[in-house]
């Protein structure tokens, strides 16, 4: 029976090292011991693993990590695509029909939503202001649909825009919470308190409005994490349900129209004038998100753009709502500018996304976003209030008066 040679002698063909191959490993060895590689910190084993590609920003809120690229949360607005391993023939165009469609009638559900909330969270002796059970509620959502995105896009992709964006997005209120602040340091509600309370109360809206906003979208998705192994998967719904989703969403938001004329006068200011302008807000904020949120490394510009114009429309429309001279406006100019107020900018700016772009966002972009978010919407509302009420022609409290 023959015998390799080689495998006897152990030549370097059967793998031993030859004298050259053991010095040049003794040698790379010694340069190991002298020079160790540096120790790559969390921060930058996360960031690594994150820009392999679009980051899933449910994953990144649920497991406390971060991206260093605000052009990695442009995704958190549009539908599941093929980065959420989803495939083509699932995917949809972020301005396409059907996820339009949705977000018509999830703007007004947000808006109603909204308004109920904090009609049931307005009462003598509260301990918690009303807006923060709305930033709560809808940054819980907005989390948990973030951390099930994946199997929104396996069902219909459409469905996950028309709950972050469209009623979450509605739900939530940027505008309404800077306003509420402002508020708070002019002492818009008269209360019997000093400028020291005035500060003390705009600084603990502040605060425990990111607080409560951060820690319900962290909440939420984590949530998501708890509950995706038991959700079912459902099939994509036939073409024939698709379509009939699209048009009821647009009838749902045309019965609008007919609801401000028809119903009693009193309640357009109430709710009927909101819902008219729930849409196009929500709209607006979404085309700022898609084409802005992308071009800015920094922290997203769609939603900044978006969170301060709204606000500054809201500081104008609350102008046209105290007028003292000449005189108050009337019952129906005073119910669309609440409708304006209410259901336009209410739509425009958002907690929501705002909230989860910070958690996800690291440390330093977070604070310049914060910073910078608050900072622009307060400067605004002072321009835009500040001489009119120091002049007298307006007062820090609504003149309209609805007698219908």
């Amino acid at each position: 029976m023959a015998v390799d040679a080689h495998a006897l002698t152990g030549t370097p063909e059967s793998g031993k090292r030859t004298d050259d191959d053991s010095s040049r490993t003794v040698s790379e060895d010694a340069h190991a011991q002298q020079h160790p590689p540096a120790r790559r910190s969390a921060s930058s084993r996360r960031s690594r693993s994150l820009h392999r590609g679009r980051s899933d920003v449910g994953e990144v809120l649920a497991r406390h990590t971060s991206v260093q690229d605000a052009e990695e949360l442009a995704s958190i607005d549009r539908p599941p695509s093929e980065a959420e391993k989803i495939p083509p023939s699932k995917t949809y165009r972020p301005l396409s029909f059907p996820v339009l469609a949705l977000l018509m009638p999830a703007s007004i559900f947000g808006v109603l939503a909204r308004l109920g909330l904090q009609a049931i969270t307005t009462y003598d002796g509260r301990s918690i202001f009303p807006l923060a059970w709305v930033q709560a509620a809808g940054c819980l959502i907005m989390g948990f649909a973030l951390g099930l995105k994946e199997p929104f896009g396996q069902f219909y992709g459409p469905l996950y825009t028309a709950v972050t964006t469209g009623f979450c997005g509605s739900l939530t209120t940027f505008s309404g919470w800077q306003l509420d602040i402002f508020e708070s340091w002019i002492n818009g509600t008269a209360s019997h308190r000093d400028w020291f309370r005035d500060a003390i109360d705009g600084i603990g809206k502040t605060v425990f409005t990111l607080a409560i906003s951060l820690s319900a979208v962290s909440f939420g998705a984590h949530l998501a994490t708890l509950a995706a192994p038991f959700l079912p998967t459902l099939r994509t719904p036939p073409r024939r349900i698709r379509y009939t989703l699209s048009a009821l969403g647009v009838l749902i938001y045309a019965a609008a129209y007919p609801a401000y004329f028809e119903l009693p006068a009193r309640y357009r200011h109430e709710v009927t004038a909101a819902l008219l302008f729930s849409f196009p807000g929500t709209l607006s904020r979404y085309l700022l998100s898609i084409f802005l949120n992308p071009r800015l490394k920094l922290f997203p510009l769609g939603t900044f753009a978006a969170n301060t114009l709204g606000t500054a429309l809201l500081g104008t429309f609350q102008v046209l709502q105290t007028i003292q001279h000449p005189g108050p406006l009337s019952a129906n100019a005073c119910g669309v500018l609440r409708g304006l107020s209410d259901g336009f900018c209410g739509c425009l700016t958002t907690v929501s996304t705002f909230a989860a772009e910070v958690d996800a966002l690291d440390g330093r972009r977070a604070w310049i976003y914060v910073s910078l978010s608050w900072l622009v919407s307060q400067l605004l509302l002072a321009v835009i209030l500040g001489p009119s009420i120091g002049a007298g022609h307006v007062s820090r409290q609504s003149t309209c008066r609805y007698d219908f």
